[in-house]
Formats: C-alpha cells, structure tokens, sequence
C-alpha cells in the first residue's frame, strides 16, 4: 500500500511539472528518471492514476494550453510555440483528436467546420448524432428534433449545420445503427471514432468514464480518486455535465455517493434506464461489485 500511495504522489507532482513545463522536450525517458521509475513502470502507475498515458496527458495539457492562449487573440503562430508545440503542422496533425478542430478554427468559434447531423428514433426516445469528416461530434435526447436542431446550433454557433439527406452515408448509418444497439442492450461495447473539444481535466475524466465497464457505475467521488484528483469530485460533475456526446462518453455510469442518481443533461428517466438495462445485459464475466448495488436507485 506504501508504495502505491509512493506513486500516486509521484504521477501527481509529475503532472504538475508538466503543465509547468511544457515549453520543453517531455520524452518517456526523462519523465521516468525524474519519478524514479522505470519506463514502463511510469506508463503504468500514471495510466492507474491519471487514467491517461504520459504522452496524453502532455498532448491534453498542450492543448489546454493553446485554447487559453488563443481565447487571449493571441497570433496563431505565437500560440501554437507558447503551447510548447514544434510546429504548427504538429498541432494540425493532432488537431482531430484533441481540439476538435484546427486552432484557426477554434479561435473563430468553430467557423468554416461542417456538422451534418441525423434524427434517429431509439429505446431512449428520439436522437440527434452530429458528426464532423473527422467523428462524432454530438450525441443527445430529447423529445423534439426541432428542441434537438437548436442545441445542436448552439452548441457549435459559427459551424455550417445541415441535416443529412436520404439515405444516409453508409458509415454515418453504420453508426446510428451501433447506437441503437447499443441502447436495446444488444452491443455492450461501442467504439466510434469521436471529434470532441477538450481541455486536459475533461480528457481525463471522458478517458476514466470510458474505462468504467459496461453495467458498473463510480461515484463523482471515485471518479475524482481515479484520475488522481481526490478533491475534485465537483469538477468530475461539471465535466459530465458538459459531455457532448451521450453514451459514447458514458456519464450515465457516474451517481452519487449516497447512491443517488445525480444529474443528468437528458433527464433522470433515461439514466436510471440506462443503468438498469446495462446490469440487465451485461455480460457474464463483466465484474459486478456488490458496492455498486444501489447505484439505480433515484
């Protein structure tokens, strides 16, 4: 127990330095020496502990880093070097999977990104999925597509938002059709390729919530523990909360301590059903700790 709290300690203050330096190389090696672990030992303590690798949690503090820098009107070159990035290439390259969008964009708001978006029906009652040429972009409820075409526009204010014609592409079909097997509880597992805005906090809770297995549940608490933050528990709430993308960022899997439900941005009735249909169809070599049992009260 000495030396897991030893380092848990260790990854925290690595963290720290990290978002203190990250105008300098951060290479594998010399995180590792300045810990006092291994290589692969660090890989695997800070995974446990931040819920990321190294190289993510650096690329996320970058980021981070980046979209303050470009919210101050700052020049987009000056940023994207102040960010600790080589070049500005190196940032584009990353863009998709980080950023969500390019930085040029971001700093406008999101203008000149294209969201097409589709209306689909599902055992949770109507759905909305919005999807750049780079993923998914929007996932969410509600009982209305013209209620779910708005939030969709404020949600991304300067980007072009048109509805998808019929038929459908075939990957975007592809997708709606995971989901919605996903939701009747006949695919536990979905892995679809995403295109969300995230600051380095958010990516570690999205990137923990992704890892909480299918028909289990954590408290905001837990979650705040997990990624090595254990103060954090409102911070783990506010990042659920801004979840753009339903289910594929699982923040349904999050209660209170108290084994309430909590909050939910698309109604307590589908989370409650959620959680209830996942421990239903899970299954059976999925682990289900008895501490969880009263997770689906409300």
């Amino acid at each position: 127990m000495k030396n897991v709290n030893r380092n848990a300690e260790r990854v925290r203050e690595l963290c720290l330095y990290i978002e203190t330096h990250l105008d300098e190389p951060l290479r594998l090696a010399d995180l590792a020496a300045r810990a006092g672990l291994s290589p692969f030992h660090l890989q695997r303590s800070f995974r446990a502990v931040a819920g990321v690798t190294p190289k993510q949690y650096v690329d996320a503090a970058r980021v981070k880093r980046l979209k303050s820098e470009l919210r101050e009107a700052r020049d987009v070159t000056r940023a994207v070097y102040e960010a600790g990035y080589a070049s500005a290439g190196n940032v584009y390259e990353r863009a998709g999977t980080q950023l969500g969008m390019t930085p040029n964009q971001y700093r406008r708001g999101g203008r000149g990104v294209a969201i097409t978006y589709a209306l689909a029906e599902t055992p949770l009652g109507l759905m909305a999925v919005g999807a750049t040429d780079r993923g998914i972009c929007f996932v969410r409820f509600g009982d209305s597509g013209d209620a779910l075409r708005d939030e969709l526009r404020r949600e991304y204010p300067s980007a072009t938002v048109g509805e998808m014609g019929s038929p459908h592409h075939a990957d975007f079909e592809a997708w709606i059709a995971a989901l919605r097997r996903h939701l009747a509880g006949r695919q536990p597992h979905v892995d679809l390729p995403l295109d969300v805005r995230a600051t380095a906090f958010q990516l570690m809770v999205w990137s923990y919530l992704q890892s909480i297995p299918y028909g289990d549940v954590r408290s905001y608490a837990e979650v705040a523990a997990g990624i090595g933050k254990p103060k954090a528990a409102r911070a783990v709430a506010r990042a659920c909360a801004t979840n753009q993308v339903a289910v594929l960022i699982p923040c349904h899997r999050v209660i209170r301590g108290t084994g309430e439900l909590g909050g939910y941005r698309w109604g307590l009735g589908r989370k409650r059903t959620l959680i209830e249909r996942e421990r239903a169809t899970r299954p059976l070599e999925t682990p289900t700790p008895s501490t969880r049992e009263e997770g689906h009260r409300g």
